[in-house]
């Protein structure tokens, strides 16, 4: 069988041996002593190539004199080998990024090849297209494809790759197939599709319920009555118990984040914390502190209980004339993010926690936060835990529509893979929506770039630089509905 594609892939970090990643226990089972690994030596490239050579040359006759291409020099490419127990390689896969310039996501799979002792009852060939797989997505690959062989199609649809067109590729009919990856709408669930339905009971129940009629689902509240935008945020306990400092400048953080979304300038703070003794509260009131400072903005007070587990809530209170609500956007509409790439992945964070605002200056932080005020967008929502893309599908539910993200034009640190920059809390980003053409509001040092659209329907999608749109939430991300 055969999988092929035009990649032209940075060199990365070696990931982690992939066995461990298969979780195929039929194939390992028909596969005793079966070892996938990362081609880390010229040998174990060269016996691969030889396996290709007998296969695609001599015995299938697709090319003339060798199947080598330029992504066999390029050193981006990713080499998996199969070995049997006596440490022979026995097959092998390569795969990489689909496009030149820098990895946005998109990888394909190719030259797949397994020895003929190895085939069949051996599972070589189901176990290299899981490792591919799963290496893809450790590299934080949204979008793995390959074209098969056409007789291979139902192999691969029973590995779960679903069939999208086909083609020819060196004179032969092929099929390009893709791996489903769900990291997106995995994330979005598991952060926000619990608020519907929780939040059921309060809404309609009492008069301006859940931000009120236009606001419902927003990052903050406003007061009736008022020019005062209210938001509540608390920290995971997890966080407070094994990163206090971290989990009170974060209580900072959020809180501040909620109100610049809604166009509010920051006025104070109040904080409720627990924690199993004085010490462990001290260091959770240090990080806060030291991030009010930074921000400038006072805590006007709270409450702390010790001997009890840890924990802790931050309000914040805000002033906006008109403020900015998350469910402002129709189809039509630019999307905007405005999102700070500077400095890194938070320690023991990685992948899911990156951390510019420690690094910055008060001043830096004000005009950040004042972005959203200055643009006047139609609306915005600060990026939270259900990441960017989730996130975008929390403004485009509260709008009553669906969004498409252009990959490929989304500000994204060069250090943060696709996968990860999407899914992963980004410190401070913001998204907008407003008309087309609407110019990038000041903010300072952090990137601002128009990277999608609100159209008709609902969920959210990616667009790909070759015109193909993926689905990244099938639908609503928080059942709250329209705001």
């Amino acid at each position: 069988m055969y999988l092929d594609g035009n990649t032209r892939a940075p060199a990365r970090e070696e990931a982690p041996d992939i066995l461990a990643l298969l979780g195929d226990h039929s194939t390992l089972a028909r596969s005793p002593g079966l070892r996938i690994e990362q081609a880390a030596d010229a040998a174990s490239l060269r016996a691969y190539r030889r396996l290709r050579h007998e296969a695609f040359v001599r015995e299938q006759g697709l090319f003339d004199g060798h199947d080598l291409d330029d992504r066999d020099d390029d050193p981006r490419t990713v080499t998996l080998v199969a070995r049997d127990p006596a440490g022979t390689v026995v097959g092998g896969v390569r795969l990489g990024p689909a496009c030149d310039g820098p990895d946005i996501g998109w990888w394909t799979g190719g030259r797949l090849v397994v020895a003929p002792a190895a085939r069949g009852v051996r599972g070589a060939g189901a176990a290299l297209v899981r490792a591919a797989c799963a290496r893809a997505e450790a590299e934080g690959v949204l979008r793995f494809e390959a074209s098969v062989r056409a007789g291979a199609e139902a192999f691969f649809r029973r590995l779960g790759w679903t069939r999208v067109r086909p083609v020819t590729v060196a004179g032969a009919p092929h099929v390009l197939m893709r791996h489903p990856i769900g990291r997106i709408a995995a994330q979005a669930a598991a952060a926000k599709s619990a608020l519907g339905p929780l939040l059921a009971a309060l809404a309609g129940q009492v008069p301006h319920a859940l931000g009120g009629p236009g606001f419902t689902g927003d990052d903050g509240a406003p007061v009736p009555g008022s020019d005062v935008v209210a938001a509540c945020d608390a920290i995971v306990p997890s966080m407070v118990e094994r990163d206090p400092e971290w989990a009170g400048w974060c209580s900072v953080l959020v809180n501040l984040n909620d109100l610049a979304a809604m166009g509010a300038a920051p006025a104070g703070l109040l904080d409720a914390l627990a924690a199993p003794d004085a010490a462990h509260a001290a260091r959770v009131l240090d990080g806060l502190a030291r991030a009010a400072r930074a921000y400038g903005v006072p805590v006007l007070g709270g409450h702390t209980q010790l001997g009890v587990p840890a924990a802790l809530s931050v309000t914040a209170l805000g002033r906006a004339a008109r403020p900015v609500p998350g469910g402002g956007g129709r189809p039509g509409h630019e999307v905007r993010l405005t999102a700070d790439l500077g400095g890194g992945w938070r320690a023991g964070y990685r992948g899911r926690q990156w951390d510019s605002t420690t690094s910055r200056r008060t001043d830096e932080l004000r005009v950040m936060l004042g972005a959203v005020a200055a643009g006047a967008a139609a609306a915005a929502k600060d990026v939270s835990m259900a990441g960017i893309a989730g996130t975008l599908g929390m403004l485009a539910e509260a709008s009553g529509c669906a969004a498409v993200l252009d990959v490929a034009a989304v500000p994204r640190p060069a250090a943060a893979s696709t996968g990860d920059w999407l899914t992963c809390f980004p410190g401070f980003a913001m998204l907008t929506a407003d008309e087309p053409g609407a110019p990038a509001p000041p903010a300072g040092p952090a990137a601002s770039a128009v990277c999608g659209e609100l159209t008709t329907g609902r969920g959210v999608w990616l667009r790909w630089p070759d015109g193909q749109v993926t689905e990244a939430v099938g639908g609503p991300v928080t059942g709250l509905g329209t705001a």
